[in-house]
């Protein structure tokens, strides 16, 4: 499916309130706070998508990274559940992906629970690849799958 009016912007502090509702079925939900402090740190990005409806638009989807030196850490991505597998997580991959390389970035991390298995399929669709378990790293029930992309 193909969305016209999709955008991405820097996150601000006006987008906080969707950003929570999706964040809060998160397996390790971020507070507010959290996001704030994030996003006042100078080597942190965070960045929401919009569909354009109306003044501002509504955001649908976010994502936050952090970059040091040449090697960038996806913390977050996440997309409203009315418009998972539709494409709108492979585009906030792709802009992540290009705007770190834009910074020269040449080596990519990540955590993920090994159970969520849409989100590992579209980790491995960029390129990332399995690097090591962190046993039932969630909630003392599932494992952290730690991956890495080389640019």
């Amino acid at each position: 499916m193909r969305f016209e009016g999709l955008s991405i912007k820097k996150m601000d502090v006006h987008d906080l309130d969707e950003v929570l509702k999706m964040e809060s079925s998160s397996s390790v939900p971020w507070s507010k706070k959290m996001f704030i402090e994030e996003m006042q740190n100078p080597l942190a990005h965070c960045f929401v998508i919009n569909m354009k409806e109306g003044p501002g638009g509504r955001v649908i989807g976010f994502i936050c990274f952090r970059n040091v030196g040449e090697e960038s850490e996806l913390l977050k991505i996440c997309v409203h559940p009315q418009y998972r597998q539709k494409g709108i997580g492979k585009r906030l991959m792709r802009f992540y992906t290009e705007f770190c390389k834009s910074k020269k970035i040449k080596a990519f991390y990540l955590e993920v629970d090994a159970s969520n298995r849409a989100a590992v399929h579209l980790y491995q669709s960029f390129s990332y690849e399995p690097l090591a378990i962190r046993k039932k790293f969630y909630h003392g029930r599932s494992d952290a799958l730690l991956m890495v992309r080389k640019a």
